[in-house]
């Protein structure tokens, strides 16, 4: 990405958050995008898959704090939608004549008394682009022709709720850029090579003036590449990339949350020119499991007991991610009541969740004649009030 391309683009337009919106609004607004737009449910949609890339960059600037304030910072100095080609209105002193190149600013050559060494804005723009944000033709066309890291990728993997507490070891089968196996990724046809641009000089890049003004641009001919292929690969159509289906295996690590996205480095599309591979993001989905709640690192489970259980104390089995353990309910326990049964719950480097029994007493919605008969006997021999303090706030309302 060029650092005029970086300026015009409207990131928290493209997610459709305003600029005060919080990391949490775009990470909700980024995964519903991402999820209606994934090629995966878009076969064949080439609209949906540039919006589909569109939205992950734009993701990935706005997710990460000193990217977003860079960015920022940015399309505040230059406003949005300016190019960094020139300024409105002419820029002062710059009337003699002398082109002036905006990739001196830059390239660190912006001080205030025209000394090298200030920086310019290549400090504040710098690590959005790997480097230097400029620096003129010379740093434009090692980029163009140089080694170029390939795409990050996202896909999707849904785990049920043993796997994401446990981890475990899946396969994932998804569609992304790699090498064109025809051209092993030169772009021409087999038997014949890319030569080298005669425009831009295997540069990339092509400078031309506006009135006082000079700035590069990617080169036309060759597309910023720095070389041109006369006769394409039919398989790539002269890209040397092309969308292939692969399955990978994945080891997901134990407690991850529904909605964690994984982050794994050089799995992701194949560079170009011998550059390095993208990362693999994977977004994790946790079904819900029909007994057991995640609260944290700890498990939550619901069991409900009678209400002689209660009263008069038992042992009961209950179930966990690894076994069954016994509990102990003492007597006289109230319905709400929960019980801690540590190190059973989502396991951990350090120190494992723990399992939260919550006992619950169960009453029958019907009574047979004989259980009636004994019910009110216990509650004829149970005389003792059990809301004192309800009584006593009722009875000082009456007396008013």
């Amino acid at each position: 990405m060029s650092t005029r391309d970086f300026i015009e683009k409207d990131y928290y337009a493209a997610l459709g958050v305003p600029k005060d919106a919080d990391a949490a609004d775009i990470k909700k607004a980024y995964r519903k995008l991402a999820q209606e737009l994934h090629p995966d449910k878009n076969p064949g949609n080439a609209d949906a898959e540039a919006r589909f890339k569109e939205v992950s960059e734009a993701y990935d600037v706005l997710s990460d704090p000193k990217r977003r304030g860079e960015y920022d910072e940015a399309r505040r100095l230059f406003g949005a939608g300016a190019r960094p080609g020139g300024f409105p209105g002419g820029f002062p002193g710059g009337g003699g004549g002398q082109p002036f190149d905006l990739g001196d600013l830059f390239g660190g050559t912006a001080g205030a008394g025209g000394g090298r060494g200030a920086g310019g804005l290549g400090d504040l723009l710098g690590g959005l682009f790997g480097g230097a944000a400029g620096g003129g033709a010379r740093a434009r066309s090692q980029a163009a022709s140089g080694p170029a890291r390939g795409q990050d990728v996202e896909t999707e993997a849904t785990l049920s709720f043993e796997e994401a507490a446990l981890g475990v070891t899946v396969p994932l089968r998804m569609q992304s850029p790699g090498t064109c196996p025809t051209c092993n990724g030169s772009g021409a046809r087999p038997g014949t090579s890319p030569h080298t641009c005669p425009v831009c000089q295997g540069a990339g890049v092509t400078s031309r003036s506006q009135g006082a003004f000079a700035f590069s641009e990617p080169c036309r001919n060759c597309r910023g590449t720095g070389s041109v292929v006369d006769d394409p690969c039919p398989t790539c159509a002269g890209n040397g990339v092309t969308t292939q289906t692969r399955t990978i295996t994945v080891r997901i690590p134990a407690g991850v949350k529904d909605g964690q996205r994984i982050r794994l480095p050089g799995k992701g599309a194949p560079g170009r020119r011998g550059g390095p591979a993208g990362d693999l993001f994977v977004v994790v989905h946790v079904s819900e499991h029909p007994l057991f709640g995640r609260k944290g690192d700890d498990i939550t489970l619901t069991v409900p007991i009678t209400f002689a259980e209660a009263a008069l104390g038992t042992t009961i089995t209950v179930p966990t991610l690894d076994g069954n353990v016994s509990l102990k309910v003492p007597a006289g326990t109230s319905s709400g009541r929960t019980l801690r049964v540590r190190g059973r719950g989502i396991p951990g480097k350090g120190r494992s969740g723990d399992l939260l029994v919550t006992l619950e007493v169960a009453v029958p919605a019907r009574l047979t004649p004989a259980q009636r008969k004994v019910v009110e006997a216990l509650a004829e021999e149970m005389d003792e009030d059990p809301r004192p303090q309800i009584t006593a706030a009722v009875q000082a309302g009456g007396e008013r």
